[in-house]
């Protein structure tokens, strides 16, 4: 049967739009945004998963311990893992789009300023940071390569607040052992004064009881020539 132009148009626009959702579909797959697919068949609807060499990588960045950061040149977090987000302690969709700097407290966004714009390739740099929500962190920096998506910069987030505190605690340590140290001495000090101030009235006893055993004998010496004589 021949079909109507009306008929024609529509086939067309339904073949269209298929075209359309598969381009849309095979986009999807080439980009990583879908990790199954759905096929009807003989035995009814299958489940196809998708994987491909980054899948393992995936899952052990979003599993590790540590937050994983992508910053872009300006500083903006294009992508991180869900340990960094409970790290600042936001969730994940706020975090990424941020600029990094707005995590860090007032005085540590100049000192994170210099890091970033010094980075170079083949070189990894440390650099521990505050967060405002009083978060130490460590963080190590590394660009990557020109032929991976240009000057994208990896941040690996390790969280060192127990670390810190225990520092912390072993400074207010040495600085009271200090403190002791510092009464100790003076004391001591006191207690050397104290000897030569005592060394000193000693030394001026005996030479006070010299004169006075000379003065002595010679009182004696005289009495005796007084009795000696008629």
């Amino acid at each position: 049967m021949t079909k109507t132009i009306e008929q024609l148009i529509v086939e067309n626009e339904e073949l269209h739009s298929r075209l359309s959702e598969t381009e849309e579909t095979l986009m999807a797959i080439r980009n990583g945004e879908i990790d199954a697919i759905v096929v009807s068949g003989k035995k009814g609807e299958q489940v196809y998963s998708i994987s491909s060499a980054e899948t393992p990588y995936r899952t052990f960045i979003e599993e590790m311990n540590e937050g994983a950061i992508t910053l872009s040149k300006d500083g903006i977090i294009i992508y991180c893992n869900q340990r960094f987000a409970e790290l600042v302690n936001e969730p994940i969709e706020r975090v990424i789009g941020s600029y990094f700097k707005r995590f860090l407290v007032p005085d540590e966004k100049s000192k994170f300023d210099k890091m970033f714009a010094r980075q170079t390739y083949n070189k990894n740099k440390i650099l521990i940071v505050t967060l405002i929500n009083s978060v130490y962190l460590k963080l190590s920096f590394q660009l990557l390569p020109a032929y991976l998506k240009g000057d994208y910069c990896i941040l690996v987030a390790t969280d060192i607040t127990e670390i810190k505190k225990e520092e912390e605690k072993l400074l207010g340590l040495h600085r009271l052992l200090e403190q002791k140290i510092n009464v100790i001495e003076h004391l001591r000090m006191q207690l050397i004064d104290k000897k030569i101030d005592d060394e000193v009235e000693i030394n001026k006893l005996k030479i006070a009881n010299k004169k006075l055993v000379k003065e002595i004998s010679r009182l004696e010496m005289a009495e005796a020539e007084l009795k000696s004589k008629p």
